[in-house]
């Protein structure tokens, strides 16, 4: 693969160095790059794995699908213009692939956390409380990730209309957001009766988790055409 890397923070840095010795980034956009994002610069690049930030991606990956580059997103809190990014990719026969979270095993939460809503939806004397907790650096709250796992408890449990980051009266589906050191990511639901509690947790040990699923998403999604994600990588539908 030549790759594109548009955001070089923390994430784009660890996607440079887990790429394979059979690929190549030949294109690198962040805040100290000399280089400019245009479509001329993507003339030599078969994807682009886009970590920028929420005020930058919008730009980014329509730049991108507008050049024909297959765009694998990982950037959170910009996704009040998904569908706009989704009516692009179709217009321009493009492939979108995004993902809230790249990595194998938060993509098995993800199915869990379904089913065990699914199942939890007949005993109505077990509140839901979900938590995460990121390090310092992360600009959003709460995380894509967790948006992610309150969104599938919404749509598979009668309990709750919405979600609501750390309510006051807890109408919502609470979830509580922590900035903490140089956490990489914990995530945790909590089914609790007054009699017993019932946990499900997934705890990144490294950034270099979501980095390979990046990697291996962009590898994948290469050849392919239209709007992407994990659980058609992984097969989880």
């Amino acid at each position: 693969m030549k790759i594109a890397i548009v955001g070089f923070g923390k994430m784009g840095k660890a996607i440079d160095r887990l790429v394979a010795p059979t690929d190549k980034v030949v294109l690198k956009i962040g805040k100290y790059n000399t280089q400019d994002l245009t479509k001329e610069a993507l003339t030599n690049c078969d994807v682009a794995i886009e970590f920028s930030t929420p005020d930058a991606a919008f730009d980014n990956i329509k730049l991108c699908l507008e050049a024909g580059i297959p765009v694998i997103s990982g950037t959170t809190g910009w996704l009040e213009k998904k569908e706009e990014i989704e009516s692009i990719c179709k217009e321009n026969d493009g492939t979108f692939f995004y993902a809230s979270n790249f990595s194998i095993g938060v993509n098995l939460f993800f199915a869990l956390n379904k089913q065990l809503a699914k199942m939890m939806n007949s005993f109505s004397q077990y509140k839901i409380e979900l938590s995460e907790t990121h390090h310092i650096h992360k600009l959003d709250a709460p995380s894509g990730t967790a948006i992610s796992i309150a969104d599938d408890i919404l749509e598979n449990h009668d309990g709750y209309k919405n979600w609501e980051l750390t309510p006051s009266e807890k109408e919502g589906l609470p979830i509580t957001a922590i900035r903490e050191k140089e956490v990489p990511g914990t995530h945790e639901v909590n089914y609790e009766s007054d009699l017993d509690k019932i946990t499900i947790r997934h705890e990144a040990f490294t950034r270099d988790s979501f980095a390979q699923g990046a990697l291996t998403a962009a590898r994948w999604a290469i050849g392919k055409k239209g709007i992407l994600t994990m659980s058609d990588l992984m097969k989880l539908s």
